[in-house]
């Protein structure tokens, strides 16, 4: 048996809190001293855990007595129950300190001004120092037709669409951020790979929703994306990516072609998870 003060102690539930709960029927004591101490025994405790858990969910204290006195209560699926809320609550509070973390750094500045021709010529030149001539070529004869000046009218024009212009500036935060993104990365091939075997591990992972192991996943595909795209944060484009998804038909089918039945509307689901949304 334990004192109302190693109760205290343990829980972190203050011993005004303690007394409360005994007044409105909520945590009696199991026993009395004779100077009338209050005393609790292990399955007190174990109600009082119970309590926390329905108090960190924002329940009021009136519901959760009623729930507690419900003879019918399964405590596995309340605890199941618990653990999802708390775990969509955590998700939520990890997405609004990831955007918190981004504006004191300055990620999510937002710069909307248009991409002119020397943004272009930039890019481009950041792209060319990074590769070898013939992949250059290469590069340039498969998207611009054979031409470094029909390659750079085809991608101002691509810029400044308002559809991608709006999508690439809310990815990157500013123009300036996309243009160093053109820098090639050495890697890439290796992180396609990792990318490949994570969709298929996704697949894998359907009817698991949820979990710790799916958690890890989209952090990995987050990380995969910020750097095979040079970004600060994925978080963006991934809800995007998300909602592409469910929405279009003809990209979820393709991806389920590829990977497997049911993959592209669990990743959108996983990654919505992941973010709180």
């Amino acid at each position: 048996m334990k004192t109302i003060k190693d109760v205290s102690k343990i829980s972190g539930v203050s011993i005004r809190t303690l007394r409360y709960y005994d007044e409105i029927g909520l945590l009696k004591p199991t026993a009395l001293t004779a100077a009338g101490y209050r005393l609790y025994d292990s399955r007190a405790l174990e109600k009082l855990q119970e309590i926390m858990f329905f108090r960190e969910l924002e329940i009021p204290l009136e519901d959760i007595r009623k729930i507690m006195e419900n003879p019918l209560l399964n405590k596995d699926r309340i605890l199941a129950a618990q653990k999802s809320m708390l775990e969509k609550k955590r998700n939520r509070l990890d997405g609004i300190i990831e955007l918190l973390s981004d504006v004191m750094k300055g990620v999510n500045t937002m710069s909307f001004s248009e991409f002119n021709e020397n943004d272009v010529k930039t890019m481009i030149q950041t792209m060319q120092e990074g590769l070898s001539e013939e992949q250059f070529n290469e590069f340039i004869r498969e998207y611009g037709d054979g031409s470094i000046d029909a390659y750079r009218k085809k991608l101002e024009q691509g810029l400044n669409n308002d559809d991608t212009k709006t999508s690439l500036l809310k990815w990157y935060g500013g123009k300036e951020k996309v243009i160093a993104s053109m820098k090639p990365i050495p890697n890439m091939e290796d992180l396609r790979r990792e990318l490949d075997t994570l969709h298929k591990d996704f697949y894998a992972h359907i009817g698991c929703a949820g979990d710790e192991t799916e958690h890890f996943m989209v952090a990995k595909l987050a990380d995969l994306y910020r750097q095979m795209l040079n970004m600060d944060n994925a978080r963006s484009i991934l809800l995007d990516l998300a909602k592409e998804y469910l929405q279009n038909e003809k990209l979820a089918e393709a991806q389920d072609r590829q990977y497997g039945t049911g993959t592209a509307k669990y990743m959108a689901e996983a990654i919505q998870r992941y973010y709180g949304v």
